[in-house]
C-alpha cells in the first residue's frame, strides 16, 4: 500500500485548476476524488483543506461556482475554470516545471569536473 503524502504548500491550487481544465465543471467532492485518484491515493484530501482553496481560487477569479444537481440528486456547488484560471494554470505549470528541472539537476548523478 502506498504511503500517504501531504500536499506541498501551493500545489493544491495547481491540482484543482488542472483537474477542472481536464474534466470540466465538478463539485468539490468530485475534485477531491479526482486528485486522490490521480495521485494513486497517496494524497487524501479533507474538506477543511480543499474548500478554503476553492474559495480562494473563486475570489481570485480563477474559478467560478454555480449550484447544480449532483449525480445522486443532491444540491452541490460546481466549480469551473475561467479564462484567468487557464492563464494562471499555464503560469504555475511553467514555474513547477522549472523547479522540477532544477531539483532534478541536483539529484541526477553526474561526473564532477576538477
Amino acid at each position: 500500500m502506498a504511503q500517504k503524502q501531504d500536499v506541498q504548500p501551493g500545489t493544491l491550487a495547481l491540482m484543482i485548476l488542472r483537474t477542472l481544465e481536464v474534466l470540466g465543471p465538478l463539485h468539490g467532492y468530485g475534485v477531491a476524488r479526482r486528485i486522490e485518484d490521480t495521485s494513486r491515493h497517496t494524497i487524501k484530501l479533507n474538506y477543511g483543506t480543499l474548500y478554503p482553496v476553492l474559495l480562494k481560487l473563486e475570489q481570485q477569479g480563477f474559478i467560478t461556482a454555480a449550484w447544480g444537481q449532483s449525480e445522486n440528486n443532491r444540491r452541490a456547488k460546481f466549480y469551473s475554470l475561467t479564462a484567468a484560471g487557464r492563464k494562471q494554470l499555464a503560469q504555475e505549470a511553467r514555474q513547477w516545471h522549472r523547479t522540477a528541472d532544477l531539483i532534478a539537476a541536483f539529484l541526477a548523478p553526474r561526473e564532477e569536473t576538477p
